[in-house]
């Protein structure tokens, strides 16, 4: 009988156990999906902000449009400036695209790498501008109040414009003249920034197309392209 009982609850022990086992087994698949769940959604959410972040808009690329940009701060007077006409020996016929007449809605602004450029301004200032070339960039405010030096980022070139007094007629000839060399400057946007006595008081965005690019097509072409 003692021999029974025992048996009877040797069994009944099994039984608990395994019991206690299925429901422990339970309790951690239970645990495993929750996280993978918790994992899913945190991965969600960082799709979300990558959708978000590639959906932001990025800055309009630069575009043409020919006109100056005119810098109007309290020291300095940019009508100093009322226009200029900017002529280049390449693209555009002499009695045509290079023959507009001084503005500072309508200018010049294509040209090709290793063309001359001829600066023709409209001004009572004899002395003290100059034209400096460089790579384009974005905060166009930097120009305010920035030291110009042929040692800064991006520069390309400068040209000093002065009255042609020594020349038989002055009226006639430009004020300054310059190229950007092919072998050393790459195609692409530039800003001249016009500068009196050292301070910027105009900017002009141009764009530099390869030698021989621009040099085929008509007058017509070349003013579309200068309104991209």
């Amino acid at each position: 009988m003692k021999k029974t009982v025992a048996i009877l609850l040797a069994l009944f022990m099994l039984v608990s156990l395994a019991a206690c086992s299925c429901g422990n087994g339970e309790g951690n698949q239970s645990g495993t999906v929750s996280n993978t769940s918790g994992q899913n959604e945190s991965g969600s959410g960082n799709n979300s902000e990558e959708n978000t972040s590639s959906n932001t808009a990025e800055p309009e690329a630069a575009k043409l449009s020919a006109k100056m940009n005119i810098i109007n701060l309290d020291d300095r007077d940019p009508s100093v400036l009322r226009g200029v006409a900017i002529y280049g020996n390449q693209a555009g016929t002499t009695d045509g695209f290079n023959s507009k007449e001084s503005s500072l809605t309508d200018v010049r602004c294509i040209f090709e790498l290793s063309e001359w450029i001829e600066f023709y301004p409209d001004t009572d200032a004899t002395y003290g501008l100059r034209v400096w070339i460089l790579k384009h960039r974005d905060d166009q405010e930097y120009y305010n109040t920035c030291k110009f030096s042929d040692l800064m980022p991006n520069f390309a070139n400068y040209c000093d414009l002065h009255y042609p007094e020594d020349e038989d007629n002055p009226d006639e000839y430009p004020w300054g003249s310059f190229y950007l060399n092919s072998k050393e400057c790459e195609p692409g946007y530039y800003d001249f920034v016009f500068t009196y006595e050292g301070k910027a008081i105009a900017t002009l965005l141009t764009r530099f197309y390869n030698e021989k690019e621009l040099i085929d097509k008509s007058d017509a072409e070349l003013e579309a392209l200068m309104h991209e």
